[in-house]
């Protein structure tokens, strides 16, 4: 899997009704490369199928945190569009200040959430990161 192809599964996961004339003028790509990308990655098994993703499904998640990400020179869009292909990834937020990017993260344990930071940090660019655990939320919107 390249970064195209990434590209485009971030894409999908944003938004994966768009349709390929908007997914690619959303990517820069033509829409015979997204059709062509989508099917290889549905003939390798890299993508299995489509679904819907509601809100509730979302703040299920039993282990959250918030990832503070500084980033190395001008990285910053290339590190958001591979976050974004990363399924334990809920939200990444632009920021000013210490950080470059807040990330939201969920998954089903601590483990699977520590191999997710792994896998981020070792991310090109990726300069230095926190993270917080979200313990409880008190008023969500």
């Amino acid at each position: 899997m390249d970064k195209t192809d990434e590209m485009v599964i971030g894409a999908l996961r944003q938004n994966a009704r768009a349709s390929l004339s908007d997914l690619a003028i959303g990517l820069g790509l033509s829409r015979t490369t997204v059709r062509a990308r989508i099917e290889r990655l549905q003939q390798r098994g890299e993508i299995l199928g489509f679904t819907v993703v509601l809100k509730e499904d979302v703040l299920r998640d039993p282990v959250r945190g918030l990832m503070m990400i500084g980033i190395e020179g001008r990285g910053a869009g290339r590190i958001t569009r591979q976050l974004q292909g990363l399924s334990e990834v809920r939200a990444v937020h632009s920021t000013n200040g210490r950080w470059d990017l807040i990330v939201e993260l969920g998954t089903a344990t601590l483990e699977a959430l520590d191999a997710a930071l792994a896998r981020i940090r070792n991310l090109d660019g990726v300069q230095s990161s926190e993270t917080s655990l979200l313990l409880s939320t008190k008023k969500a919107g």
